[in-house]
């Protein structure tokens, strides 16, 4: 699986983006999915999962309520609308994939496939 994220940009606090992970390939729909980010110096930070039917989700306490993630397997896509956009949401965020396992993975070393980043920029 090859993934593309986008949809990053820059957005004054309390305001909203919605970020995108295009796949390729035909196996999208067997795997389960995660959004990461990670600020400069820092290890990568769990910010949500959804499983491969997307039945199941997760979320870090800190996005939890705001955050939310979704997929759309005919489209090959995922998604993380993110809304009361804080300055400390401020870095680059990452989507992963993993084959479908039965524990929703919330660990970035569980994750086998990794998008190249897009960057999430909050002013205060």
């Amino acid at each position: 699986v090859q993934l593309q994220a986008s949809g990053g940009g820059l957005v004054q606090a309390g305001g909203s983006l919605r970020l995108s992970c295009a796949a390729s390939g035909r196996t999208f729909s067997s795997h389960a999915m995660g959004w990461f980010r990670r600020a400069p110096g820092k290890e990568r930070e769990f910010v949500a999962a959804i499983s491969s039917s997307g039945g199941t989700t997760l979320y870090a306490d800190s996005v939890k309520g705001r955050f939310t993630i979704s997929r759309d397997n005919h489209k090959n896509t995922l998604y993380l609308q993110m809304n009361n956009l804080k300055p400390e949401d401020t870095t680059v965020y990452y989507c992963a994939a993993v084959p479908a396992r039965t524990i929703l993975p919330t660990v970035a070393q569980e994750y086998d496939h990794w998008g190249q980043g897009t960057q999430v920029t909050v002013s205060s």
